[in-house]
């Protein structure tokens, strides 16, 4: 099992940048696939980008790719999700998840965190 804890999300400007962290507990860390997804209010979960278990795959959202980066260290057992030129749409929660495949797919993913809340003004 699996427990996941997210953090770094804060308030931001657009064009701004932040660092969120997704630090897990257990002894499996590293043969999980991780992903980030994002909530804004009224609409659904969202993927936004995944991990392979070795860090060697990535794989983005549209909307994401060429502003966001994911990446892993395995010894610490976190996960990273770097945001960059930050737009007001990006604002929402954000959720870590932990599972088998780096799919972008929400069924997929067992382990899920409680959330950190990005708001980016315009």
């Amino acid at each position: 099992q699996v427990q996941l804890v997210e953090s770094g999300g804060g308030l931001v400007q657009a064009g701004g940048s932040l660092r969120l962290s997704c630090a897990a507990s257990g002894r499996t860390f590293s043969t999980y696939a991780m992903a980030w997804f994002r909530q804004a209010p009224g609409k659904q979960r969202e993927f936004v980008a995944a991990i392979n278990w070795s860090g060697s795959s990535t794989s983005y959202a549209d909307s994401v790719k060429g502003r966001f980066t994911v990446s892993r260290d395995n010894a610490k057992k976190t996960v990273y999700l770097q945001m960059n030129s930050l737009k007001p749409e990006d604002t929402a929660v954000y959720y870590c998840a932990a599972g088998y495949g780096s799919s972008r797919y929400r069924a997929d993913y067992d382990y899920w965190g409680q959330g950190t809340q990005v708001t980016v003004s315009s």
